[in-house]
């Protein structure tokens, strides 16, 4: 059993390194081409189908190439029917110490006035960052002043007010 659990996990982490690769419009000789060669197509594709385990180190040289979150090349908690019954915590608001962590698949549905100068900062935040993963986005500190800013609240109520609009990005609720 703990061998047919591994080979499970191994695919659902290779698919969520295939979806990763693919958002971002890449075949896997671009990312052999791009990565000068670090991660050779042939065993991407190998991780991709889940024929070959990744080592830490390796997923987390993967995540800085495709500049996301090393979480984000994991299976998504719920989404990993491993025959292992372990309850799924939800995490419906944000806690004061938490990252703060913006859903871009939300924003794209939000409306409003609010909402579009959001996107417009957090657009800006990416190009300077060249982070295009198009899913999530962390906020830093001085991020955080402008958003509060935009929101016309103080810096501690920025953070409950984007979760109010529905906006932080929750790993286990994902």
């Amino acid at each position: 059993m703990p061998d047919e659990i591994d080979t499970q996990y191994r695919r659902k982490v290779g698919e969520r390194i295939r979806v990763i690769r693919r958002q971002q419009r890449l075949s896997l000789h671009d990312v052999e081409a791009r990565s000068e060669a670090e991660f050779k197509a042939s065993v991407l594709g190998a991780y991709e189908r889940g024929e070959r385990a990744i080592s830490v180190p390796r997923l987390q040289r993967l995540a800085r190439f495709y500049s996301v979150p090393v979480d984000q090349l994991l299976p998504i908690e719920g989404e990993t029917d491993l025959g292992i019954s372990a309850p799924i915590e939800v995490v419906p608001t944000w806690v004061p110490g938490q990252k703060i962590i913006m859903d871009l698949t939300q924003l794209t549905k939000a409306i409003g006035p609010e909402a579009e100068m959001i996107n417009r900062y957090l657009t800006i935040i990416q190009v300077k960052r060249q982070d295009f993963n198009g899913r999530v986005l962390t906020i830093r500190g001085d991020d955080l002043q402008a958003l509060a800013a935009i929101l016309g609240t103080t810096v501690e109520a920025a953070a409950p007010r984007l979760d109010e609009l529905g906006l932080l990005y929750h790993p286990a609720a994902a």
